[in-house]
């Protein structure tokens, strides 16, 4: 059985709701091989990731950053994962109130010296708060899930 590991920040009902959005997708019923672990970044680690297939990140943007405590799990997990888990497949959805491109930046920048393998571009949800917003994240939580589910990532 394959480990899809989600790694989400939620200072806020909105962003809980957002996690959990993420989980119904990547559990969805069609969905038969995969194993889902949720944890929040300040408790997730390195050997969460050395034990996963593929990882969905989830912040809120920061004063243009990610959040304090997804930059923490980067720096518990950076060098023990680096030469181990290249080629990770992973995604990621930022919670924006403003337009998310610093915040973008500061993961794909870690992403890419982690050599980590972008499944798809990231989910930058912008703005005052829109029902949709769970329905996207829904949407992601299921892909990734089901392109490990079907052996293409």
């Amino acid at each position: 059985m394959k480990r899809l590991l989600i790694v989400a920040h939620t200072p806020s009902p909105n962003t809980q709701r957002l996690r959990d959005a993420a989980e119904r997708g990547a559990t969805h019923r069609d969905i038969e091989a995969i194993e889902v672990v949720v944890k929040a970044p300040l408790e997730a680690g390195p050997d969460d990731v050395l034990n996963c297939d593929a990882i969905l990140l989830g912040t809120t943007e920061n004063l243009g950053y990610m959040s304090g405590a997804l930059k923490d799990f980067f720096d518990r997990s950076y060098y023990p994962v680096l030469a181990k888990r290249q080629g990770l497949p992973c995604a990621l959805y930022v919670r924006a109130g403003h337009d998310g491109t610093g915040t973008r930046r500061a993961v794909e920048g870690i992403v890419t010296g982690l050599r980590w393998r972008w499944v798809q571009e990231p989910l930058i949800l912008r703005g005052e708060w829109k029902q949709g917003f769970e329905a996207q994240v829904e949407e992601l939580g299921l892909y990734l899930a089901a392109g490990l589910d079907a052996g293409v990532l």
